[in-house]
């Protein structure tokens, strides 16, 4: 770690450390959970988090436990000195950086399911994904102990779970949810970004494009949503790069069930794979 870069935060990488801090601290707390390798969505929410509290918390921390056995868990980019240099500019408070044997020591056995709302799209896609989302959500929630978590709209499925969650263990937190920052041309900023080449860069956009179509339609009066998806489904097919399609749905914005008829507010949402990455992508139709 490279902590010349550092001027005004405190880095924090143990448990005790960060409780211990926590106890000292006065008025409020906002937290913003991440696993590095930040872009600007990532300094939309601290700012928002500096903004409405009198401390603001950030966490670095690539969560083994949301990964799949063949997903990107060793390649994951990070990049520590460039993390902690824009979060200082930023002004942010503390640091939190635990190793992965201080979230989970042995014998570490208990683990969060929200259910119903996991069965789907992301859930159905990586078995087991939210059940490490869930988990290591509760744990900093508990080490933390923020006033307010902040996360971003971009993973709309992640924020309906962690609002599900906080709704049913009656935790005393708000969730604040930050809309998803884009590119120029539209694509939902993304730390995977950097593994698209330059060519299957310029073809992600047509997520967004897709995204742009549902709303439009909408927009003009459709309310079928195969009419909507089957047009989405048929724009993307049209970008030679595109290597596979997901899913695309739209759905309930609280349960995730799926609509026949559009009732806002609808999420609509998207996975598609263009080269290594698989880029997730939503839209609120309300």
């Amino acid at each position: 770690m490279n902590s010349s870069v550092v001027v005004n935060m405190r880095i924090i990488n143990s448990v005790a450390e960060m409780k211990k801090l926590r106890s000292t601290m006065k008025g409020t707390v906002g937290f913003v959970p991440t696993m590095g390798y930040l872009h600007d969505g990532h300094m939309g929410l601290a700012r928002r988090a500096k903004s409405d509290n009198d401390h603001t918390v950030v966490s670095i921390f690539v969560n083994p436990t949301q990964f799949g056995p063949s997903e990107d868990l060793s390649s994951y980019p990070r990049d520590i000195p460039r993390d902690l240099a824009m979060l200082d500019n930023e002004g942010v408070d503390i640091v939190f950086m635990p190793a992965v044997a201080e979230i989970y020591p042995p014998h570490f056995y208990t683990w969060v399911d929200v259910e119903k709302v996991t069965d789907c799209l992301e859930g159905a896609s990586r078995p087991g994904h939210f059940r490490g989302v869930a988990t290591v959500c509760n744990k900093l929630f508990n080490i933390v102990q923020p006033t307010r978590a902040y996360f971003g709209q971009k993973d709309a499925q992640q924020c309906i779970v962690i609002r599900r969650m906080v709704a049913d263990l009656n935790m005393n937190l708000e969730i604040i949810i930050f809309p998803t920052v884009r590119e120029p041309d539209g694509l939902a900023m993304s730390s995977r970004n950097t593994y698209l080449k330059p060519e299957e860069r310029r073809a992600a956009t047509v997520l967004y494009r897709s995204l742009a179509l549902a709303k439009e339609m909408f927009s003009l009066g459709e309310r079928d949503t195969q009419k909507i998806r089957l047009a989405m489904i048929d724009l993307i097919k049209k970008e030679p790069l595109v290597e596979r399609i997901d899913y695309v749905s739209i759905a309930d914005g609280e349960t995730l069930a799926e609509m026949d008829v559009i009732k806002p507010p609808a999420v609509v949402s998207l996975a598609v794979k263009i080269g290594k990455p698989r880029l997730l992508d939503n839209t609120i139709l309300e």
